[in-house]
């Protein structure tokens, strides 16, 4: 099975970080963010990624031809033009890299790899910039057990506040930030099935807002609810946030 990680988008929110390389390359615990997503589907057992760049795509490809010097020691010999490599960590992933434009809409990203998808089985797609403790085995069965063209995952937001817990005037409690308002959203884990790419007309096409919103009309989109971990790097502060569970523990580590 395949899965296709949106990967090209600016990521204007996060700054100083993003000035210098593409939002997925940004690192929690030492290592991109598309690292640990990467990781969660590996967990899973998929190791076959299409990755889609755009903005500053190239350090995402200079990243995966180097990776055994980002991840292991190395000795280098001048004198004999050579590299040693001590301790070398690999994964057991085909990953495959696509330029898919700059300013191409999330739909259109996901067009533009058509060619490298199998014809004959679903996939996963995912954003570059967040990560859950998702159950992917148990998605990919319940998508298969609906039988439509598409499954999203329903997630609450994280609460950003603290809430008071109030008996009549009196504030008997702090509730630290209770998850949203009960309403779900786009979690951003998708499995599809290839047809699907069928909904979307080229590079201007808005995933979220075109070929989703068709395929809810048309009873194709089906919901897995997911109540565990589930957190976006949007800002800066959501960066902090997850390099501070990282250190704790990360919720979202399942390898």
């Amino acid at each position: 099975m395949q899965t296709v990680i949106l990967a090209g988008g600016l990521g204007t929110r996060l700054g100083e970080e993003t000035a210098v390389r593409p939002k997925p390359m940004v690192e929690i615990g030492g290592m991109p963010i598309l690292w640990h997503i990467m990781k969660i589907y590996s967990a899973h057992g998929i190791n076959d990624f299409v990755i889609c760049l755009g903005y500053k795509g190239y350090l995402i490809k200079e990243y995966f031809a180097n990776y055994f010097l980002h991840t292991a020691d190395v000795t280098v010999d001048l004198s004999k033009n050579s590299m040693e490599v001590h301790r070398g960590r690999s994964e057991p992933w085909r990953v495959t890299l696509v330029d898919t434009g700059t300013d191409t809409m999330t739909g259109g990203r996901l067009k533009a790899v058509a060619e490298h998808l199998r014809k004959d089985s679903p996939f996963c797609f995912t954003y570059g910039d967040g990560v859950a403790d998702i159950d992917i085995s148990a998605q990919l069965a319940f998508h298969r057990s609906h039988g439509h063209q598409a499954t999203i995952t329903a997630v609450a937001p994280p609460g950003r506040f603290g809430a008071l817990e109030f008996d009549r005037d009196h504030v008997c409690a702090f509730q630290e930030k209770p998850a949203g308002d009960g309403g779900l959203i786009n979690g951003g884990f998708f499995i599809l099935e290839p047809s699907v790419l069928d909904l979307i007309e080229g590079p201007e096409t808005i995933w979220e807002r075109d070929a989703l919103e068709t395929l809810a009309k048309s009873g194709e989109l089906v919901g897995f609810r997911h109540d565990g971990f589930w957190q976006p790097m949007d800002t800066l502060r959501d960066k902090i946030h997850l390099e501070e569970l990282w250190e704790q523990g990360a919720p979202w580590k399942c390898w």
